[in-house]
């Protein structure tokens, strides 16, 4: 079995049934948004596919691949297996249980600017894990927050079938783009719409509710130096700190265009001491 539900349907350049601000703000780090958007969506699909959870297989939830910083989609993903796993409370059920497909390795070129074919080149090259003997026999579900071309959906199911998964398969989108004549550089609209330049990844950051993802320390580690030497003095030292970490962690200190920011991270902390 494989089904796709998603709670919102973009059909023009310039209506939407979600805001594009909040959907921007969610994802530049702000989880306040990724729980939002997680009731919405887990709201949405139980009211139109209760019969789908009536089951006595051991439900998995899935986000898109990511290697060690958690995507946007990972928040969107935890958040909805706190409201699924209350609901299967409620059934008397086991709750779900949180896995993931590794992938090896990052890119530094916006997603968001690429159209279908451009995409799946893209992550072609990347090389991905998944349990398959974990997941046999499962009821899976693999969470995005927005499916444009469906690049992604199209790289998971090849997994899947690479790996010959036995398992009931469903994704589910927060928003999904109808309407192919629309550009897929729409995406960026949505990405960019509130968060447009460092002082708004500032203002970001300074929020309680925020947490590093992929997206934005990309998106830091990538500044020119006055950018980045604006962003460090409006921040926590201890987020500049662990955004270090995170960038070793994913090998970023291994690509070239982000050298001089971990460089400069590195020598302003004197990093435990070396």
């Amino acid at each position: 079995m494989s089904t796709r539900y998603s709670l919102h349907h973009i059909h023009s350049a310039d209506e939407f049934t979600f805001s594009p601000a909040e959907y921007s703000y969610f994802k530049y780090g702000d989880k306040s948004y990724a729980e939002k958007f997680a009731k919405e969506l887990f709201e949405g699909f139980i009211s139109q596919n209760k019969e789908i959870l009536d089951t006595d297989k051991e439900i998995v939830v899935l986000p898109s691949p990511y290697m060690a910083i958690p995507t946007a989609s990972n928040f969107l993903c935890f958040f909805f297996k706190k409201y699924l796993d209350f609901y299967l409370f409620q059934k008397g059920k086991k709750s779900s249980v949180l896995s993931k497909i590794n992938r090896n390795h990052t890119y530094i070129t916006d997603y968001g600017n690429l159209n279908f074919e451009d995409r799946k080149n893209l992550i072609a090259n990347d090389t991905y894990y998944i349990d398959k003997d974990f997941l046999r026999g499962k009821l899976c579900i693999f969470i995005d927050d927005i499916k444009i071309t469906g690049s992604h959906e199209y790289t998971v199911n090849r997994i899947l079938n690479e790996y010959k998964v036995e398992a009931d398969f469903i994704f589910l989108y927060y928003a999904e783009l109808m309407n192919f004549d629309l550009d897929p550089k729409i995406e960026n609209y949505f990405n960019y719409y509130a968060v447009q330049n460092v002082q708004h990844i500032a203002e970001v950051m300074g929020k309680s509710s925020f947490e590093f993802n992929t997206r934005i320390v990309k998106y830091i580690l990538g500044l020119n130096s006055s950018n980045f030497d604006y962003l460090t003095s409006k921040v926590k030292k201890e987020q500049m700190d662990l955004l270090l970490e995170l960038a070793i962690s994913n090998n970023y200190h291994l690509i070239k265009e982000y050298e001089n920011n971990i460089n400069t991270l590195t020598q302003t902390e004197l990093y435990y001491g070396y």
